[in-house]
């Protein structure tokens, strides 16, 4: 029976590649990945041979690809999938291409690493005893405080993605449903220019107002605790 590994790769810093994800790399056939310029660096950057085949698996493509990966598993290949940073199926289609998987009876193993929610969670210096991740918020207002108030008066601290474009709007939101909870904004996380901005949301909303971020976004919001949330000031 042929086995679908999935690879957790760095999120960021190239030093963070696993053994065993370079292991897996170096001995299949087939990798299929989000973005074959990204996936190969980290071929060129520790000496890994091409393998015969490398092709994207994205959101725009992946119905026609789930099919490619299930034949070369049905014809006795192993297969590598990996995502651009962190593990397949947190916030990529990874979770269909694993489904399709076992629902052909093939064999999945994951092979752990760098993963940027559980990183920004103990980072943020919130709790991590229960945590909710919530993947990338919805853009249209309405849809965007009923995201917040699902969790609104539940103990598990949030972790979430943004867009640089759309944090500012929210944390603003999320300040006006949930109060002013303690939180954490994590840039660029094990990069070079790695930045936690940790405070209050009454605080981090006016930061983020007029200030340029660039790279990748993680967001941590405490639960509903009265240890780490303040009665709200006049929204900022």
């Amino acid at each position: 029976m042929s086995t679908l590994f999935v690879l957790a790769t760095p999120i960021g810093n190239l030093e963070d590649c696993g053994a065993r994800t370079l292991r897996i790399l170096s001995e299949v056939n087939h990798v299929a990945c989000e973005d074959t310029r990204i996936t190969r660096r980290i071929f060129e950057r520790y000496g890994i041979a091409k393998p015969a085949s490398l092709f994207a698996c994205h959101e725009h493509n992946q119905r026609s690809v789930e099919r490619k990966i299930i034949d070369l598993l049905e014809s006795g290949e192993d297969i590598a999938l990996a995502c651009d940073a962190g593990v397949p199926g947190v916030s990529d289609p990874g979770f269909n291409v694993v489904r399709a998987a076992l629902e052909a009876h093939h064999e999945v193993d994951v092979i752990p690493g760098p993963t940027a929610p559980i990183t920004a969670l103990i980072i943020s210096g919130l709790p991590c005893s229960s945590f909710t991740f919530k993947g990338f918020p919805p853009r249209k207002a309405g849809a965007l405080r009923r995201f917040f108030e699902m969790d609104r008066d539940l103990p598990h601290t949030l972790v979430f993605f943004e867009s640089k474009f759309r944090l500012h709007q929210s944390l603003a939101a999320a300040y006006e449903v949930l109060g002013d909870r303690q939180s954490a904004v994590c840039i660029e996380l094990t990069k070079k220019f790695q930045t936690v901005k940790r405070g209050y949301l009454s605080a981090l909303v006016p930061l983020f107002e007029q200030r340029s971020v660039k790279g990748e976004i993680t967001v941590v919001i405490a639960g509903d605790n009265a240890k780490f949330t303040r009665p709200a000031q006049n929204p900022p």
